[in-house]
């Protein structure tokens, strides 16, 4: 079996590449390496846990001793780095963490792969280190369409008239999209500097299955269904372009596999909303499926102060994906959106059982004493 690492197996976009992977390739071996933080929760992996080629391992990727060993014990020959503080909002309180996690973390996997690769004959022939990052280190694009125009590219709105490409500079304006910025540039200087077989993709926002419930979509889908306020940074006019998350790890497989070395790839959904319509959307969807009256639930909107350093738009080009690689978004927005508010009014169990934090409780008790 080929042995591949997912860090941040347990999360969001993380539980969706590593299901994929264990279904999809047999002979692979799949290494979910997870620290179970808040975002963590192995429910997201039930129908997999048993896999024969799954193995889950609870540990910090900042432990690079401990990484560097299960890299040797597993004969590991790539790496998918997902694992990451991702919330904006947490990263303007706590700007250490993602620090810690997104640089340093980073860089004990890069090195861990560095070393035991160096170790071995063929060094990295057949190897692969693939990071994930975001399209926040690009900055802000301007919002030159308020009102959004028709393109005959996507045949979908743009607001702007410019899009980040992988060409663009990085200009990173929050502590979360500045530590991914640094891991971006540690992951392309091992390629230059040792040869370090690397790839890095940015991708848009992701919407789906088991996004931990702080994030936009799913909290807004759970206020809905209990009648709570729907809190609107400013006045919603941020826009967003927006991926469901089984398109990326479709992506992830295609690029993993198939990327050239040392390539960048943007990964968007070609699909930009501004915050207040996707509300409004989520919305006349949840009312639709809860049998209540059209927009019933309106009142619910509530602006609030908005966030420092809220960026105005992000718009990603993945054109360069989609001319080498042939991939392509397989969902429109509006099927998507469905899907996920079904799937959440379906799983309302497990969004209790994070809203509760009772989760982070069992897994506490279950890993204190190993």
């Amino acid at each position: 079996m080929k042995s591949i690492i997912i860090t941040g197996g347990a999360g969001f976009i993380g539980s969706h590449v590593v299901r994929l992977f264990v279904n999809k390739y047999p002979d692979y071996k799949i290494i979910n390496v997870d620290k179970l933080t808040y975002a963590g929760n192995l429910a997201n992996l039930k129908d997999i846990e048993n896999a024969p080629n799954y193995r889950f391992v609870k540990a910090d990727i900042c432990d690079f001793q401990t990484i560097y060993s299960l890299m040797q014990e597993e004969k590991v020959v790539g790496v998918i780095h997902l694992a990451a503080e991702s919330h904006v909002d947490r990263s303007i309180k706590d700007p250490f963490s993602f620090a810690q996690t997104n640089v340093m973390g980073t860089l004990s996997l890069l090195q861990a792969a560095k070393l035991y690769w160096d170790s071995l004959p063929e060094k990295y022939e057949g190897k692969r280190f693939y990071h994930i990052s975001t399209d926040e280190v690009y900055g802000a694009l301007e919002l030159n369409h308020p009102e959004g125009i028709n393109s005959p590219q996507t045949q979908h709105k743009v607001y702007g008239d410019d899009f980040f490409r992988e060409t663009n500079k990085y200009q990173p304006h929050s502590p979360y999209s500045a530590a991914k910025a640094s891991s971006d540039h540690f992951v392309r200087a091992f390629h230059d500097t040792y040869g370090l077989p690397t790839i890095v993709t940015n991708c848009s926002n992701n919407y789906g299955p088991y996004q931990f419930p702080e994030k936009l979509i799913p909290l807004f889908i759970n206020n809905i269904r209990h009648r709570k306020p729907l809190p609107v940074y400013g006045k919603g006019e941020n826009v967003r372009d927006w991926l469901y998350v089984e398109d990326h790890a479709r992506a992830i497989d295609l690029i993993f596999h198939k990327g050239k070395i040392a390539d960048t790839y943007n990964i968007g959904g070609f699909n930009e909303w501004k915050n207040i319509d996707i509300v409004k959307v989520l919305i006349k969807v949840v009312d639709e499926a809860l049998g209540r009256k059209e927009n019933e639930d309106l009142d619910l909107i509530t602006y609030v102060t908005d966030r420092a350093g809220h960026d105005l738009r992000y718009a990603i080009d993945a054109t360069n994906l989609q001319k080498e690689l042939g991939w392509s978004p397989s969902l429109q927005f509006e099927e998507g959106i469905r899907k996920t508010v079904q799937w959440y009014l379906n799983n309302q169990a497990w969004l209790d059982n994070i809203t509760s934090g009772e989760y982070e409780k069992y897994y506490e008790e279950m890993y204190k004493n190993r």
